[in-house]
This record gives structure tokens, sequence and C-alpha cells, in this order.
């Protein structure tokens, strides 16, 4: 067994007592942490040490909501919302109906790419075309709960196929130490009938996992719910079943209040997506009532077919600007809740605050490093480090990522993904998309 030990100016362990180091070192051996603390305490000697100097060292960031395949589509869904059956229907089917899975793989290790280079070490990602996703993300390295997303709008062919897609991908991935299945109804009543939400609920009871889903973008569902069974759409989730299981829920802008003691009591985390709610233009997520009610919460970019990127520093910042904007109060939700969001809360959401979310012995080692010689820092002593990951850098500032040990960025560098092929041949296949939405 190999150990490994890493020095740097800064740790940010994001644990319990939020430990900061300065200088600091962490101890590593088969992916996980074996010692934290300061630099003055080493005391064994170890086969590999690296020295990051001036670096900030914390927990790799959560995405709890991704459509890797669709940075193919960036810039093609400008000024539409897609939070609306309208976008999503007329815009977002019309660009997936002239792609096929010839165009998945590239798009999906670009998607990788952005994220290492941003400091996310695990996301959640929820999509069709999980034959091609699920290889790309494994060879990425990254940590990831992949749902294949299931729209069969009551048809029972379509039922039936969709269904085959999410079992296969919950096969293969069962057994996986990075990746794991889950069950991804793009969303419950809008366009996944009762008799398909059974069919899911009989999946995630077999394979014991969650569902990955969109919910409350707009008052879609909760009007169908109540004008078909009368009662409010969480009521009638928690009656069939559903809230029995983790459940990852994007969006939740039109909850009413009244629900949210509900979704406290049950494995619920509301994924706020502030970048794409504000670019769809439907309004904020009441995400202070939200935690105000024991509700777990964590961050996602969401697609970047209109919220444009994956950098969850630009999420963060933008949750907790839109939020105090929201609630006409400054740092209505502070600084060090937001990095929960992004970090703990994420890991929570996905089973995994044993494992991830936080620098501590016995935790997986998914470690990234920021430059704290670039712009936006300082003046030093003068800056809550927490205020300055939120509002001060972004993700640009990352030059190191870790996960489970295993580099994966290196002084900016990728070292499982090669970014200049994939993105030449996402600009081929977007030729060729191209092409066909002009026939």
């Amino acid at each position: 067994m190999t150990s490994t030990l890493l020095q740097a100016d800064t740790i940010v362990t994001l644990d319990a007592q939020d430990q900061i180091f300065e200088p600091g070192y962490i101890a590593l051996e088969d992916g996980r942490i074996t010692a934290i603390g300061q630099d003055t305490n080493i005391k064994s000697s170890y086969d590999e040490v690296v020295d990051l100097g001036e670096s900030l060292l914390m927990p790799g960031l959560v995405n709890t909501h991704t459509h890797t395949p669709m940075v193919l589509f960036r810039g093609l869904a400008e000024g539409v919302s897609l939070f609306s059956m309208e976008g999503f229907l007329e815009v977002l089917r019309v660009l997936e109906g002239a792609a096929d899975e010839s165009m998945v793989a590239a798009a999906v290790e670009v998607s990788c790419a952005e994220m290492i280079r941003t400091g996310t070490t695990c996301f959640a990602d929820q999509y069709f075309y999980m034959d091609e996703i699920l290889p790309v993300v494994q060879k990425s390295g990254l940590r990831a709960a992949l749902a294949y997303g299931i729209v069969e709008l009551g048809d029972e062919a379509s039922r039936e196929r969709e269904l085959a897609g999410a079992t296969r991908l919950l096969e293969r991935a069962k057994d996986g130490p990075l990746i794991k299945g889950w069950v991804g109804p793009h969303a419950f009543f809008v366009d996944n009938s009762l008799e398909a939400i059974q069919l899911e609920l009989d999946l995630a009871e077999k394979y014991q996992t969650g569902f990955h889903i969109h919910l409350a973008t707009n008052w879609e569902e909760e009007n169908y719910c109540q004008e078909n069974y009368g009662i409010s759409a969480v009521e009638q989730m928690k009656k069939i079943g559903v809230l029995d299981y983790p459940l990852l829920a994007a969006h939740c802008i039109t909850i009413p209040e009244e629900d949210f003691p509900t979704l406290a009591a049950a494995p619920f985390t509301a994924v706020i997506c502030p970048s794409a709610a504000m670019r769809s233009a439907t309004g904020s997520s009441p995400l202070k009532a939200l935690q105000a009610a024991g509700v777990n919460t964590a961050l996602g970019s969401d697609n970047v077919a209109n919220a444009n990127s994956y950098d969850m520093f630009n999420e963060m910042q933008l949750a907790a600007k839109l939020m105090s904007y929201r609630e006409q109060e400054p740092a209505a939700i502070p600084a060090r809740d937001i990095l929960d969001m992004a970090t703990m809360g994420g890991a929570r959401a996905l089973g995994l605050e044993d494992e991830i979310g936080s620098l501590e012995v016995g935790k997986q080692a998914d470690i990234i490093a920021l430059d704290q010689t670039s712009i936006g820092w300082g003046p030093r002593g003068a800056q809550d480090i927490f205020t300055a990951l939120v509002y001060g850098i972004s993700g640009m500032h990352v030059t190191d990522v870790m996960v489970a040990g295993n580099w994966l960025l290196r002084d900016t560098q990728w070292t499982t993904v090669n970014y200049p092929a994939a993105r030449e041949t996402m600009n081929e296949d977007y030729k060729e998309l191209r092409r066909r939405l002009d026939a």
C-alpha cells in the first residue's frame, strides 16, 4: 500500500468543527484520508510527498443536478425558458430529436473535463443515452450518481423502452466503486404516469436506490395533482410511496410551504440550480424557508444549454446573492451554509455523507486545490475564508483535483480525459446537428 502526504498553506476541512490548518497536511492511503492536521505535527514518513505550496485544499464539490450530453446544445436555447413545457417540447425536444447516440460520448467527455477543471469531484446526472454516458464517466474517474431520464407520457411502448434503458443502467452500475445507478423519471405526473411510477418504485426497491427528478419548476405538477387527486403533488408523492426512497428534486420553486415539513421528514433533497432558474426567468426557490424547515438542500448547474457553465463556485455565488435579493436581507444564507450545499448537502443527498463532503480521517480522498496567489483573495487575515470561497473566486482557481486518491487534474492539466480531442469531436458533431436542424 502506497502512502501519500499532501502539504499546503491552507486546509479547509468543512468538518463539524470547521477546522482550518495553516499550514496543514493530509495523509492518504488506499484512497482514504488517514491523518490531517497542522503541518508541524507530521509524525510518519510517506512513500510520496506532494507539496502544493500556497494552495488551499478543500473537499471536492458535488454538482447534484446535470444533463451532461446537453453541452452539445450550449447556446442553442438562448432566450427560451427550458422550465416551461413550451420550451421543453418546442426547443429542447427538437434539439434532442436531431441528435443521436454517436454525438453523446464527446459531449459527456467535455462535460466531465469542465467539471474536473472547476473543482467538481462528484455529480448526479439525469439523461437518456446512458449506454454511451456510463463508459465515459468511468474513464473520467469522477464519482457519480447516474439516472436514466425516463419520459413516457403514458404511452405503453415508450414505458417499456424507457424502463428497459433504466434497468440496463442499474445492472451495469450496481457494483461500481465510484458510480451508482439511480432511477430518473424526468418529472412525476407531468411526463411519467402512475403506471410508470409504480414500475419505477419497483426498480428503486430492487436496486436499493433513489430517484432523480425535476419538481415544481412551475405549477404543472401541483395543478395536475389538485385537479386529479384533490391533494398537493407532495402529498400524492407521499401517498404512492415515492418519499420512502432517497429523492433528488431539482428546482423546487413552487412547492407550497405547508408541504415543507413532509419533505423534511423524508430522505428528500431540494437541489437548487440558480443560474438555470435565472436564465429561464422562472423565479427563485424559497431556499431560506426550505432550510428553516429542515429540508436538505444542495446545488446543481442543471443543463448547460442555456445555463452555460458547470462552475459550482459560480453557482454558490449566484445562490447566495439571489437569496439575499429574494429575501431583501444581506447574507440571507451565510457563506458557510452555501458551502455546505455544495459539499455535505450533496453528499447527504446521495447517501455519501460518511464518505465525502468534508476532509476527515476515514473519508474518501476527494480533494481539490485552489491557487491562493491568483486574483480574488485577500487581504490575508482580513477576509473570512468561507466568504472568499463563495464570493471571491471561481472554479478557474482550481489547479489540482483528486478522487479516491487518484489525480484527475495536476497543475491544471487533465490526467484522465482528453479535452482537446473531445472538444474537436463535439465541434464536428455540432456541424452535423446544425445540418439536420436546417434540413
